[in-house]
């Protein structure tokens, strides 16, 4: 098996969000989490801050991400898979999905 990186942008919005239907996206969530972790190919993952800082080339920091950008990264998972369809598979099941998130899948390179 083969380690693939799940990035997931956008779909849900907590400021958007009733609490109850916050308390029921993070559910989906964990159910997720646990159906992945029962199937021995959850690696890890974690959600990010919306805000942070950006590097230049040139070393100028700037303030960003922003968290109103729909192609901001919320968070990643790392999944193990056979293969690039088979962790695409996995990702078709992201509860932000129906709420208009997107997951890009990427094969983690290893070196050496």
């Amino acid at each position: 098996m083969k380690n693939f990186m799940l990035l997931f942008r956008g779909g849900s919005d907590a400021v958007t969000l009733s609490p109850e239907d916050q308390q029921q996206q993070m559910q989906k969530w964990f159910d997720w989490v646990g159906a992945l972790q029962a199937k021995g190919i959850y690696a890890g993952g974690e959600a990010l801050m919306p805000t942070g800082k950006t590097v230049h080339k040139d070393h100028l920091v700037t303030d960003g991400p922003y968290a109103e950008s729909k192609e901001l990264v919320g968070g990643y998972f790392l999944v193990k898979a056979e293969s690039l369809e088979a962790a695409t598979e996995i990702a078709k099941d992201c509860p932000d999905l129906p709420l208009g998130g997107t997951v890009e899948v990427r094969d983690v390179v290893v070196f050496g």
